[in-house]
């Protein structure tokens, strides 16, 4: 277990654990770090055969797993499932409805197994969940549903590691992002999770501005007032932001193809493939969950990404043997 630590964003994503002036200082040596290192190289150096130009160079990035913790159970969820329990505080009908009986009961279990059904194919569940997911912030302006989830991730720690949640992000990660930055990247965040619920953190936590941060989302509606009107939430999804919608939504936010791609899971299979066109080089980074002590130790829900990555030459990360420092 990772010991306690009280740091905030800018601590946690400034810490070297490697040698100094090391972009990538909390990487160990390896093929791993390697094949970063080479390929910016490769797409920045001038007059070279791979050399992309800046206008070019975009890197998307999944979130959940990818840049920061996802167990065990996904942060966001945590959030919904609180505002939950107030509404069947509120409500006792919803005791006995799901998903509300199963925050209100703390039944992890049924809520994981929704979401390990997801990212098996089955969704039987899901809309179940999605309901009341939906219904917990309807009529919540943007502004409010922001500075609720940005209160949460500054002041709520992590259940088990000790830690607030904004300091929950992975120090490589953060290194990494800083690195394809500083080399005339543009970094996007392509996750899941819900746009709104990031955007108010992404800046502090990764560099990432919130213009670009893509992820799930729940339907807007416009309603006039005497101070400029107001955008609130609405109980519809507009989209999940997994599996196939995800290259979708890239090229509808960005309108190019991606250099760089990084996942963890099934459900950014399509993501990883998408960065892949002939003639062109193009990196794919599948992080693997493989270290009990610093952080957790799982592969399900990314069996079929750790088999692609065997056979399609993406470059595997191991937070037990490519980081020497997690949070």
């Amino acid at each position: 277990m990772a010991a306690t630590d009280q740091a905030g964003a800018h601590d946690v994503g400034g810490s070297q654990a490697g040698p100094a002036g090391d972009p990538l200082g909390s990487w160990r040596e390896g093929a791993t770090k390697q094949a970063i290192l080479d390929f910016v190289q490769r797409v920045t150096s001038d007059g070279g055969s791979d050399a992309v130009p800046p206008e070019e160079r975009v890197a998307v990035f999944d979130n959940d797993g990818t840049l920061w913790c996802e167990k065990p159970m996904p942060i966001q969820l945590d959030f919904i499932l609180r505002r939950l329990v107030v509404m069947a505080d509120q409500d006792p009908a919803l005791r006995t409805r799901q998903p509300w009986q199963a925050a209100y009961t703390r039944d992890y279990g049924w809520l994981g197994e929704v979401i390990t059904k997801h990212y098996h194919g089955d969704d039987s569940e899901l809309p179940v969940l999605a309901a009341g997911v939906l219904q917990a912030f309807a009529g919540v302006t943007v502004e409010d549903f922001e500075a609720q989830a940005d209160r949460f991730l500054r002041t709520t720690p992590h259940p088990t590691l000790g830690r607030p949640y904004l300091a929950c992000g992975y120090v490589p990660m953060v290194e990494l992002l800083g690195y394809l930055a500083a080399n005339g990247f543009r970094n996007y965040i392509a996750s899941g999770g819900g746009r709104d619920f990031m955007r108010p953190v992404s800046q502090d936590m990764y560099g990432v501005p919130r213009q670009r941060v893509i992820g799930s989302s729940v339907s807007l509606a416009y309603q006039a007032d005497e101070y400029g009107g107001r955008i609130v939430h609405q109980p519809e999804l507009d989209v999940l932001d997994d599996g196939p919608a995800k290259p979708v939504r890239i090229w509808s936010r960005v309108g190019r193809r991606p250099l760089l791609a990084a996942g963890n899971s099934n459900g950014d299979i399509p993501m990883l493939r998408f960065v892949e066109q002939p003639g062109r080089p193009c990196l794919r980074l599948l992080v693997v969950h493989d270290d009990p002590d610093r952080e957790f130790d799982y592969l399900v829900g990314a069996e079929q990404a750790l088999q692609l990555a065997k056979t399609n030459d993406w470059t595997v990360v191991s937070v037990k043997d490519d980081w020497t420092t997690v949070f």
